[in-house]
Order: C-alpha cells, then structure tokens, then sequence
C-alpha cells in the first residue's frame, strides 16, 4: 500500500510505552487513547446521533455482517452512506464482520470439521461461507468483498476481513489462522488500492490486523507481517476472547512493540477498565467494545467504584446518583448524575427501556472519562500512578 496514511498519527505525549496522540483522517481530527462504542446495526443501542453528539463521542463501530444482511449494502448506500443513514457526522469505523461470522456461529460445534470454525461457517483460503443470524440465508464473504462493501457503507476507516480464533484453541488452529489472516489482509490492500485509483473508496483508511492467540511469538511475527504491508493502521484481533488478563498482556505487548510507532494501533474488542489501562500502558490507541452498552441494557453500571447492579433491594429507597462527581469539561452533567439509583432500580423493576438507555449513556460517558484522564495522566507523566488507580478499583 502507499506509504502515505490516510489516518495520519500524531504523537503528542508518551509516559513510558503510553501514547497520547491524535488522528487524522479525511473527515478531521479524534483524540488518542480513545474508546469507541459499538453500534452494530448503525446505532448503539437506545442510542441516536445526538446522544452521540451530547457525549462527545468522535468514533462509533458499525458491523458490515449485520448491515449486510439487514437492511443491505444497497439501501445504506442509497440512503448516504452511513453517515447520511444514521445522520451522525463524526467518524464510523467499520469492522469487517470476521469476529460477527465466528461468533455467532457457534451452535452446532458437534458438527465441526477441520477447516470449518463450526457448522454455520466454513473457512478456505478464498473467503468464509455462512448462513445469515437473522434467516440462515446462505452469505458469501471475501477480503475483497469486504473491502467494497465498507467502501460503500462510507465509512473513514475500514477493517481487512480477518479470522478470529475463539480461545482457548489447539495452536495448529491458531497458526491457520493466522496465516489465512495474512493472506487476506494482502488481499484487501490490494483491493483497497485498485478502488482508491478507481475514486471509489472516499479517503477511507485500512487498518490490517494481526493474530496469533496468546503466543507471543506468534503474535509478534503476524504483527510483523502486517505491518510490512503498510496499513493506515493496525488491528489487534483475536484477544479478550477467552484467555486471561495474565495470558494476554505478554502476547499483546509482542505486537505493540514491533507495530510501526507512526500509525494508529487497536485493540479490538476490550472495554474492560482495567484491561484498558494495561493496553494503554502497552501502546495502543483505540479500543471498541459492547460491555457499556450491553451491561447498562442488563442493569450494571460502571462507577468509580465499580460494577454495581442497580436492580439489587439495597438501592430502592437510596437517593444517591450513579455518580456524584461535579459537572464535567463543557458544563455537560454526567449522565448518571440526574437519577437516584432508586428510580433507576424502579425502571428497571418495571422493564422500562428508559432505564436501559440512562445507564447506556452513563456508562459510556464512564468510559469516556476513562480515557480522557488516562490522556491527561500521560500527558501530566503520572500515568503509572493513574493506572495503579484503576487496578485498585477493576484489576
């Protein structure tokens, strides 16, 4: 690929291996160390574009698998891409769908046949065959495909199709893996740079992405292949899927330590505070995850304190908010700072969806705080002590 980036990486501050940093792509400027929710089906859920806008979020994830299947390339292209569709102005990413293929698969695992990561979606070295989650139709997926489709979804960085091994797994597993992953990440940059000179890709970024389970060694030779191919940036997948904390920091820090310093690195997958600091004291710069949105769904919130299940007896007559703390940077107050947790246990006793959709924001807007501070903490060369913090309360 060209050795220009589409999503140019500016370092602004380091603490030890911790960046703070900053992107640029073809539609502006977001902060690093950044987390970005996920909205598989082109919103998060209970969540619009101006809650978006009113968390001050800058990246949202969308899900070429799910948007795929319903409602369809065609009427997300038709309808302005995904930003016109979804009417949010800031940056999407989009996932290839890899993960999604793996994932939701799982359901006949007694009809496994090697090659195949289970009886919904086989594997060869062209691509993955799968039956759609919504009416088993019968899908077809290519690194070149996924390259056009998130083209026309428009969004400003893409990722290469990939496959993501569920942990534990046996390690000639993980090692096909890894090398399909290879081959087809050679095969979406070359697909991304014959649409870049056809003017259809639209400034998007490609961001490659390396496997190889908990073996460091392995892991450090996919992150050294990837990054041979000169992507915008860099994914790291197949990790937060099964093993431990313990298991994946050795293998994480194998990739960050040989990824180019002058791209964007992501951990995909982690939403985990304290999992979080660990990455960022290891480097990476962007992390995407459901854990805000679909425990807040559940019930959960984050708070300083930690989890606290809000539908637990103890809270129904407690008048304290999710979180106390003052008003933040541009006077906006934290979303768990309105509600008593009374109310709130009372929503969520009746299952009013109002309630799933105050703790969504609250924990979003946890998560936000998280990275914030961890920037300023890098910035302020106190990141050590602001990381000990979070592991006091999450490690």
């Amino acid at each position: 690929m060209s050795s220009e980036s589409r999503a140019a990486y500016e370092l602004l501050a380091t603490d030890g291996s911790a960046r703070r940093g900053q992107v640029t792509t073809a539609r502006g400027t977001f902060q690093t160390p950044v987390f970005m929710p996920v909205g598989t089906r082109g919103a998060v859920v209970h969540l619009d574009a101006g809650d978006y806008e009113h968390l001050g979020l800058e990246v949202v994830l969308a899900n070429t698998y799910h948007l795929l299947a319903r409602p369809g390339i065609d009427v997300v292209e038709a309808l302005g891409g995904l930003h016109g569709f979804s009417g949010w102005n800031g940056h999407f990413l989009t996932d290839s769908g890899g993960f999604q293929i793996m994932s939701l698969g799982r359901a006949d695992r007694a009809r496994q046949v090697p090659g195949s990561q289970d009886a919904m979606s086989s594997v060869d070295d062209a691509g993955v065959t799968f039956r759609s989650t919504y009416d088993g139709a019968r899908m077809r997926l290519t690194p070149e495909d996924a390259v056009d489709a998130q083209c026309r979804l428009g969004s400003d960085i893409q990722m290469a199709l990939d496959i993501c091994p569920e942990l534990p797994a046996a390690c000639e597993d993980v090692r096909r893996a890894t090398e399909r992953t290879h081959l087809w990440a050679a095969r979406a940059a070359a697909a991304m740079e014959a649409a870049r000179r056809a003017g259809t890709a639209g400034g998007q970024a490609l961001f490659g992405i390396c496997q190889g389970g908990v073996d460091p060694e392995l892991r450090q030779a996919s992150a050294e292949t990837v990054a041979s191919m000169g992507f915008d940036g860099y994914g790291i997948g197949g990790l937060s899927v099964g093993e431990s904390r313990a298991e994946m920091g050795p293998a994480l820090r194998a990739a960050t330590e040989v990824l180019p310093v002058d791209r964007p690195r992501y951990l995909m997958g982690v939403g985990d505070p304290a999992r979080m600091v660990d990455a960022i004291a290891a480097g990476v710069d962007m992390f995407d995850c459901v854990l805000p949105s679909r425990l807040g769904r559940h019930g959960t919130a984050l708070t300083p304190q930690g989890r606290i299940n809000i539908r637990n007896a103890r809270f129904a007559r407690d008048p304290a908010s999710l979180d106390p703390r003052s008003e933040r940077t541009g006077g906006r107050v934290p979303p768990g700072a309105r509600f008593s947790r009374g109310y709130l246990r009372h929503l969520m006793s009746v299952n009013e969806p109002t309630a799933g959709r105050i703790l969504t924001l609250h924990n979003l807007a946890f998560l936000g705080d998280l990275v914030s501070d961890a920037r300023a903490a890098i910035e302020a060369g106190r990141f050590g002590a602001f990381r000990e913090q979070v592991n006091d309360v999450w490690g």
